[in-house]
Formats: structure tokens, C-alpha cells, sequence
């Protein structure tokens, strides 16, 4: 392995990060595995809970150990937030004061070990913010149905916002939107831009044209439910263009929409393996990604850009990526279907995709932005 180095990690992950298939572990698994590939020793501590211990994070990484999430009701009580609370463990703690090797937090998740100043003694202390986290919570809120789940996230949303301040005792933070590094700068020392970390290492558009219009998610979340309503509801309710909706566990009420005959053409791909949502990507004519709220980075967004052909947005789906000139944006429905209609009818050639190359390997160059987030440890 090119690199070698004798720089040792700890990455606290809130979940198992393989599978990569979910917006948060993408960026953990992409950032560990370009780390580990510049010959840093990554130390992967993973909360299990739901996934299973991965043969495969064992093959790339110096030193992988998990602890059970305690995801029991009594931490809905605690004045700390239940994403945080439910991940605090003295045997992560005690594997930590074995050495004095820098701590990677990812997400205020795994944030509590902030607390301590046995570990933070003669270390660095790392904190990755995957979003503005009570504003995600918040907005999580205004879109759930279920009368529980919307308490739920309200009452997390406030927490998460009061429990924040715990970042001031990090000596970094990585942010991962322009958007995010300019809040967090506002109110903590200390703050890097560290783009998403991603699997995609050329852009792989095809040219020419395609048949239909895709819209792409995990289907289980309500702002990509009420997204999908509101494209087959307002959008593609009276024009001649063929929809597909791929993603994970679509709920019922979604599937009788579609199967009612709502929307002229649209078509539903429940849990498409990965080979058939590349195929869909590459294959559509215009992708649309729009979203309710404009924390983060959506992954699946660098995902079209990287591989499909005109990219549809709103303006909350771009939220400091640095994208707009990638992107045609609609903000409304109106608008969308008049871009939609002007887009379907477009080719697209060698000068979109070089474009898409330059913009794209200046800022989400995995590379280049591992060789920066190892200064910074280091």
C-alpha cells in the first residue's frame, strides 16, 4: 500500500457502515476506506443495531470492534437526545483509554465521549457533523403523519438543539456542506469543509437521450413519500411523460396511489438490487431529486450527476454542495413541469459530461480531500 504512515485513528460510526447503501454510512465508509488506502490504521468502532458485524470492513480496516446500541425505551426520558443517549458505552470507552491516538466522532450520534476528560487528555478530539441536526429533526417533524413519531422528533429536534453546544470541547469539526460550515462557524472554533465522501470515481453519463423521468429514494422516509405524492399529484398529473419511482419499502398508501391510476405514466420499482437502480439512473432522461428541507448532503444527488443524464433539483436539494450550475432547478410545480417538458426533448453530450468532470473532481475528489482531512488529523 502506497503511503504508509504511522498515523493511528479511532472512527466512533453510529451504525455499521457496510452495506453503504443509506445517505450517513456512505460518507463513513468512503472517508475510512480512502484513509485506510493512504496506509492510516483506522481503528472502526460501530454501534450495531439491525446490521450484522461485516467480514468485509475486517479486510480493509487495522482493527474493527462493535457494541450493541441500547435502543430501549428509558432513554426517550433523558434530558440528552435518544440518538445520543442510546449510544454511550464504558466498553468503548475503556477500549479508547488504551491509547492516545486522535477520535473521529461521526454525527453528534457518537458525540458523548466529548464529555470525558480522561480520553480527551493529550489527544485530538474530532467531531463529523452529518447535518444541523435538531433542524433535521425539526423538519422530520412538520412532514410525519404519525401523531407518536411527529412527538417524537419535535421532542428530539429540541433536545438535539440545547445538547449541540457540547461541540465547543471538540478541537475540529469536519463539516460536510458549505451550508453547515457556515452555521457551525457562527458558533464554534475550529470548523473544516470536508465534502462527502462517495463510491463514484469518474463520471459515467451516457449521451443521447432517454424515455422517462426518474425519481429515486428510500421510500420508507416520509419526505421521499411526500415527495413522490407530490410529483405523481401536481407534476405528472397531465403531461404525456412516462415517471419511474424506484426505491426501498414503499408504504401501502404510496403503492394504492400508483396502482389507482394517479399520475398518467407512472411506473413503481420496489427495492431495486443495485444493479438495476444503476441501470435506471444511467438509462432516464432526467433524474428529479427534490427534497422538503436543506440540511446535509444528498448522496443521491453526486449519484446523478456522476452517472445519469439532466439533473432536476430544487433549490433546498443543492444546500451548499457547490452544484447549482450542474443542476436545472424548479422550485414549484409549475415550473417543473415546463422544465421537464423542455428537458425531455434535450440531448445530452460530451460538453455536459466534461463539464460535470471538471466541477466534480474539484470539489468531491476523494482523493485530494483525504490528503486534506489527514493534514488536519495530523
Amino acid at each position: 500500500m502506497e503511503n504508509m504512515s504511522d498515523l493511528h485513528l479511532h472512527i466512533i460510526s453510529f451504525d455499521i457502515p457496510y452495506p453503504a447503501n443509506y445517505g450517513g454510512v456512505i460518507d463513513v465508509y468512503y472517508k475510512a476506506k480512502a484513509l485506510a488506502e493512504k496506509g492510516v490504521k483506522v481503528h472502526l468502532h460501530c454501534f450495531q443495531y439491525g446490521r450484522k458485524p461485516s467480514a468485509e470492513l475486517a479486510d480493509i480496516f487495522y482493527e474493527v470492534k462493535y457494541y450493541k446500541r441500547d435502543i430501549s425505551k428509558k432513554h426517550l426520558f433523558k434530558s440528552i437526545p435518544y440518538i445520543v443517549s442510546s449510544r454511550v458505552s464504558d466498553e468503548l470507552k475503556a477500549n479508547l483509554r488504551k491509547d492516545k491516538h486522535p477520535i473521529l466522532m461521526e454525527g453528534l450520534h457518537t458525540s458523548s465521549l466529548l464529555e470525558s476528560k480522561t480520553l480527551h487528555k493529550g489527544r485530538k478530539m474530532i467531531v463529523r457533523p452529518h447535518n444541523i441536526e435538531h433542524e433535521y429533526y425539526q423538519n422530520l417533524a412538520k412532514v410525519e403523519s404519525d401523531i407518536f413519531k411527529k412527538y417524537y422528533f419535535y421532542n428530539e429536534s429540541v433536545k438535539l438543539k440545547r445538547y449541540e453546544s457540547i461541540l465547543k470541547k471538540a478541537d475540529l469539526l469536519l463539516a460536510i456542506s458549505k451550508n453547515d460550515e457556515a452555521y457551525f462557524n457562527q458558533l464554534y472554533e475550529n470548523v473544516a469543509f470536508i465534502p462527502a465522501f462517495h463510491p463514484f470515481k469518474t463520471v459515467d453519463c451516457k449521451v443521447g437521450k432517454g424515455d422517462f423521468v426518474l425519481y429515486h429514494g428510500n421510500l420508507s422516509v416520509a419526505e421521499n413519500t411526500n415527495a413522490v405524492k407530490f410529483l405523481i399529484s401536481n407534476v405528472f398529473n397531465d403531461i404525456d411523460i412516462p415517471l419511474k419511482i424506484a426505491g426501498l419499502n414503499p408504504p401501502r398508501n404510496l403503492i394504492n396511489l400508483i396502482n389507482n391510476g394517479h399520475g398518467r405514466d407512472v411506473e413503481l420499482i420496489s427495492n431495486p438490487n443495485d444493479e438495476t437502480l444503476d441501470a435506471l439512473i444511467k438509462n432516464a432522461q432526467i433524474n428529479i431529486s427534490i427534497t422538503a428541507q436543506k440540511t446535509g448532503l444528498k448522496l443521491k444527488l453526486l449519484n446523478t450527476l456522476y452517472n445519469g443524464r439532466h439533473c432536476l433539483v430544487n433549490e433546498k436539494m443543492l444546500s451548499g454542495s457547490k452544484l447549482d450550475e450542474l443542476c436545472i432547478i424548479a422550485n414549484d410545480h409549475a415550473s417543473m413541469k415546463r422544465k421537464i417538458k423542455s428537458l425531455f426533448n434535450k440531448e445530452f453530450n460530451e460538453g455536459n459530461i466534461n463539464t460535470r468532470k471538471r466541477k466534480l473532481t474539484s470539489i468531491y475528489n476523494n482523493g485530494h480531500n483525504v490528503d486534506h482531512l489527514i493534514e488536519l488529523i495530523s
